[in-house]
């Protein structure tokens, strides 16, 4: 790369215009200051709000100051998908039915570290064909990178009360991606934040996990449970539970910035294998090949089957008393797996 003779401004644009092309909804660019962000995650850190996220300790301070973890990088090209998809089934139908699973909506379709990742490299394909080689890494929730804090600093969105981010024109229910480069390409500004006054996302949160404005205690949120822990999940937080077996929405749900959300159309995001609104009991009679199978190319597939059980028996003790309810529960009785088996006599002494 020749950068005394590359018009940088020209390049940014160029970068918006084919991230359109690959089906990116929106990219910002920044630089690599997170001192204000890295203060944050350090008390964050100390306070132990992460629980058994061990990952997110170990790194020091690579994961707030960009230049370290990948030395040369001077700017974050910050990129967003939206991922609602126009054929999922209503989210609060579903939390309603406690006969139903509830699904977190960005997992119904393609695993999105695979989806977002090869829309990266061909983005960084094409720079590279434009200026010639040039130092990069894409990241994808992928590696120790504070992704929303790049993002915010990007300008595509900020950091809401209930940490998640927000855009003013399409709300938070999409993904983010990275790609680092030795660029000098022109930064982005950063927009403001207009959460305001509400605190829609704190009041509704069934744990109680966001415990104050900006500040989530992992250890009591019903994603972090389902999806990050592999232990047993707390008595004090399986009533608040309900149906959800893979994360929760609620705190996008019910955030008023939502009313703005885009449907993405990316066949990548699309239902697959009914998980939108399917029976409880059901996906608990999978067999571990059934689970393997139907969650293929799925990011459910991380929590493997052990998991996966222990979070359905949790919603069948929430479910209607009924006899095919205890029936099913009283089949994975005697499971192989002590965590399942605890889980399954948790569901049976609510139905007594």
């Amino acid at each position: 790369m020749n950068s005394s003779t590359t018009d940088f401004s020209k390049l940014a644009q160029d970068i918006r215009a084919w991230s359109k092309e690959l089906g990116f909804d929106e990219i910002g660019i920044t630089n690599t200051d997170l001192s204000e962000h890295e203060t944050h995650l350090m008390n964050w850190l100390a306070a132990g709000y992460h629980g058994e996220m061990h990952y997110m300790d170990q790194h020091g301070t690579k994961r707030s100051r960009p230049e370290t973890l990948i030395p040369g990088t001077i700017r974050i090209i910050s990129t967003r998908i939206n991922y609602q998809t126009p054929d999922a089934a209503n989210e609060e139908d579903v939390l309603s039915n406690n006969e139903q699973a509830y699904i977190s909506r960005y997992a119904l379709g393609r695993d999105y570290h695979k989806v977002i990742r090869k829309r990266l490299q061909k983005l960084a394909d094409k720079i590279a064909k434009e200026v010639g080689p040039f130092g990069y890494r894409a990241f994808v929730d992928s590696a120790p990178v504070l992704e929303k804090a790049l993002a915010e600093k990007a300008g595509l969105g900020w950091i809401g009360k209930h940490t998640n981010l927000i855009n003013r024109e399409c709300g938070s229910w999409f993904f983010v991606g990275e790609l680092y480069t030795d660029l000098p390409l022109p930064i982005d500004t950063p927009v403001e934040n207009h959460c305001g006054t509400c605190s829609k996302c704190i009041e509704v949160c069934p744990t109680q996990a966001i415990i104050a404005p900006y500040k989530l205690d992992a250890r009591r949120c019903i994603s972090y449970h389902t999806i990050e822990l592999r232990e047993s999940i707390p008595i004090e937080f399986r009533k608040a539970m309900g149906n959800r077996i893979y994360g929760c929405d609620d705190c996008q749900l019910y955030c008023p910035w939502n009313r703005f959300e885009q449907k993405s159309e990316l066949a990548d995001f699309a239902v697959r294998n009914n998980l939108d609104a399917p029976e409880l009991i059901n996906l608990f009679n999978w067999s571990e090949k059934e689970f393997l199978m139907n969650t293929e190319g799925s990011a459910i597939r991380r929590i493997g089957y052990e998991c996966w059980l222990r979070n359905i028996a949790v919603a069948l003790g929430n479910a209607p008393s009924n006899s095919k309810v205890i029936s099913a529960l009283q089949k994975r009785q005697y499971h192989s797996s002590e965590l399942v088996r605890e889980h399954v006599a948790w569901a049976l002494e609510q139905h007594q």
